[in-house]
C-alpha cells in the first residue's frame, strides 16, 4: 500500500528519485517495473507497480469502445500509459508529454493512494488542497463516503 505525501525534486532532464518507502514496495511489487499515465480527472500522472497496471489495462479495455465516452477515456489513459523502469539509484525519468500535461516543473508532490501513486505539480497539488477545503462544509456527501465506518 502506498501512503503518505511527499515533496520532492525533479531534475531538468525530467528525472525524480523515488523515496525510498515507495522504492522498495515498487521493487517488491514490480522489480521496479511501473507504468505512469495520466489522471483524467485531474492534472497530475498517475503511478502503478507493472502488476496492478496489468489488472487495470484489462479492465479498461473491456470496456465497450463504441461508446464515444469510453473510447476518449481509453485512448487518453492507455495512450498515455508509458512503461518505466527504475533505474539503480531509484530515479524514474518521465516523458515529456506526461510532464507537459501535469505542468511538471522542478517541486513535484508524491502522494500515496493505496494501490498506486500520484504525481502532481507542487503548485497543483497546493490548489487542489485549498479547493477541498474551501468546499461548502454542508454539502451533501456522497451515499458511498456515508457508509464508511471511519
Amino acid at each position: 500500500m502506498f501512503r503518505g505525501v511527499q515533496h520532492i525534486n525533479m531534475d531538468a532532464k525530467g528525472r525524480l528519485a523515488v523515496p525510498l518507502r515507495q522504492r522498495e514496495s515498487l521493487l517488491a511489487q514490480s522489480q521496479g517495473c511501473v507504468v505512469i499515465t495520466i489522471d483524467t480527472q485531474s492534472r497530475c500522472l498517475t503511478l502503478y507497480p507493472l502488476p496492478e497496471w496489468e489488472r487495470i489495462e484489462a479492465e479498461i479495455q473491456s470496456l465497450p469502445a463504441l461508446n464515444p465516452a469510453v473510447k476518449r477515456f481509453q485512448r487518453l489513459m492507455l495512450g498515455y500509459a508509458a512503461d518505466i523502469e527504475l533505474d539503480g539509484n531509484g530515479r524514474v525519468l518521465l516523458p515529456q508529454s506526461l510532464r507537459d500535461y501535469a505542468h511538471l516543473e522542478k517541486k513535484v508532490v508524491l502522494v500515496g493512494q493505496g494501490n498506486k501513486l500520484e504525481l502532481w505539480s507542487e503548485d497543483q497539488w497546493l490548489a487542489e488542497q485549498e479547493a477541498a477545503l474551501a468546499v461548502d462544509a454542508e454539502a451533501e456527501l456522497p451515499a458511498e463516503l456515508l457508509s464508511l465506518t471511519l
